[in-house]
């Protein structure tokens, strides 16, 4: 295993890290109580870590082998990630609690930030043939 392969896999970790550390200062500043969310912040961003790199390890993938298949790859790969997503968004969207918009709107905001960071990742990757 050549770790030079994985080194664009750097920019997601510090992004990830960077948005947890500015997800927590927000519900710091706004006094958002997260104890009684189905999932906990930090739960929910090394859920959502793990299905990135699974999904950019696949696109590192496909890329040493076809580059040409790189975007569909990414557009199967993500596809994939809503489904698995969205089975985990079940319970919160069964669950009848007060606070269960702002854990509704927690979960999206996190999933359309990982989703952009996919998506520029993956754009960086496929102008690397350019």
């Amino acid at each position: 295993m050549n770790l030079k392969n994985y080194k664009p896999l750097l920019p997601l970790l510090v992004l990830a890290g960077l948005a947890y550390g500015i997800h927590r200062a927000v519900f710091y500043v706004l006094h958002i109580n997260d104890t009684a969310f189905h999932y906990s912040i930090e739960t929910l961003y090394l859920l959502f870590l793990v299905l990135s790199i699974v999904v950019f390890v696949v696109l590192l993938k496909v890329k040493e082998r076809s580059f040409d298949n790189v975007g569909m790859s990414f557009l199967l790969s993500t596809s994939i990630k809503m489904i698995v997503c969205y089975l985990i968004l079940k319970p919160i969207l069964q669950a009848a609690a007060q606070n269960n918009a702002i854990e509704k709107i927690n979960f999206f905001m996190m999933f359309i930030l990982f989703l952009a960071i996919e998506t520029i990742l993956t754009i960086r990757i496929l102008n690397e043939k350019q």
